[in-house]
């Protein structure tokens, strides 16, 4: 039966995190901090999102929310209102110099995530870093080499995992409740996407393209789901879109993507924001039994949605509710600034850079085959 999340608590942890953290040069906590002392994030960006990242960062047990940095007046005057008690100042450099400092939260436009990120790295600050990793490969280096050479960590946020549903369903695969998985698909039905301050949600300069918005996240679940696979082999993608001003083919409202892995595995990714409300749906069959969740809501960041998840097991009659706490992406992301917290003092990453590089090149890869109408082989 479906559940309802009417709570504004976090959910408890899911235990649902990369199965090989990152642990990078130099580990263990900065110089001089106990094991127990307060994490004091920089924010970088408030935004509609980075609203939300502020609070999660103040209901995080451990963190201290020390600075907001912002991009336009409007947005400061907003930071000011919600946190009165917290500086706000328009350049991130002021925040990055202050030694009193230990991690920078980034959420800014997708074309600024490196300049920032490496910034902070290189001022010796670890990095939690809204997806995309980066537009490019080229800057996924750039971060991964700012990382290694500050000797910080740099974590990536794919908060996905971290939800009570699609993190269950790793958990369901890990336990061989499911066999080998064979098929996946992600599936998302929703209203278009907000423009972003500024529209750079809709410049293909800024946003990079569509499919590093959402689908990024439905990669990186199906991904995850087949690490033991190996690495996808290939990408043939479809698409088609609405004119809009400024907006180039790059920019498919209607998306849809078969990645193929080793052994005749392959998943299916797909997404339509011609729509309305807030609709996913994510499956997964293996050679001993299926999964499938669901997740509806009016908006995508609603704290009361509907959802659901079932797995049948070989040899069972009936598919079986799985029970859930409460599931969406203000849940996911307050569980990611729990975590994160834990992971900056033991010096790891919730997700690595270099797995996040991957579902760049995927991404990347199924723009190729958009704009090619072929089947394009992955290459990592």
């Amino acid at each position: 039966m479906a559940c309802s999340a009417s709570h504004s608590r976090s959910p408890a942890s899911t235990g649902c995190g990369p199965s090989s953290p990152l642990t990078l040069p130099g580990g263990g906590l900065s110089a001089g901090r106990a094991p127990t002392a307060p994490v004091r994030f920089a924010l970088v960006g408030y935004g509609a999102w980075g609203r939300h990242h502020a609070a999660a960062i103040r209901q995080a047990p451990g963190a201290v929310l020390a600075g907001i940095a912002c991009g336009s007046e409007r947005s400061a005057a907003a930071a000011r209102h919600d946190h009165p008690d917290v500086s706000v100042v328009a350049d991130y450099h002021a925040l990055l110099g202050r030694p009193d400092i230990d991690a920078v939260d980034v959420v800014v436009p997708n074309d600024r995530h490196v300049e920032v990120a490496t910034a902070a790295l290189a001022r010796g600050k670890d990095v939690l870093l809204e997806k995309p990793m980066a537009p490019t490969v080229e800057g996924c280096d750039r971060l991964l080499d700012a990382a290694r050479q500050s000797g910080r960590v740099l974590s990536i946020g794919h908060e996905f995992r971290l939800s009570t549903q699609w993190g269950a369903i790793r958990r369901l695969l890990d336990a061989g409740e499911l066999g080998r998985p064979l098929y996946a698909l992600v599936s998302l039905f929703r209203f278009p996407y907000r423009q972003g301050s500024g529209g750079w949600r809709y410049d293909p300069a800024r946003v990079g393209s569509w499919i590093l918005e959402e689908p990024v996240h439905f990669f990186d679940l199906v991904m995850w789901y087949f690490e033991g696979l190996g690495d996808p082999t290939s990408v043939l993608a479809v698409g088609n879109a609405k004119p809009r001003p400024g907006a180039t083919g790059r920019m498919a409202d209607d998306f849809s993507a078969v990645v193929r892995f080793p052994g005749g595995a392959y998943a299916v990714v797909t997404q339509t924001l011609a729509g309305f409300e807030h609709h996913q749906v994510v499956e997964v069959v293996g050679t001993e039994g299926s999964a499938r969740a669901w997740w509806s809501g009016t908006m995508d960041r609603t704290r009361q949605p509907a959802f659901d998840l079932h797995v049948q097991r070989r040899g069972r009659e009936a598919p079986e509710p799985v029970a859930l706490g409460a599931s969406g992406e203000l849940f996911e992301l307050e569980e990611e600034l729990r975590q994160t917290v834990a992971a900056f003092r033991n010096h790891r990453a919730l997700v690595p850079g270099e797995e996040a590089r991957k579902r760049i090149v995927v991404c990347l890869e199924a723009e190729r085959s958009l704009h090619e109408g072929r089947e394009v082989p992955l290459r990592f």
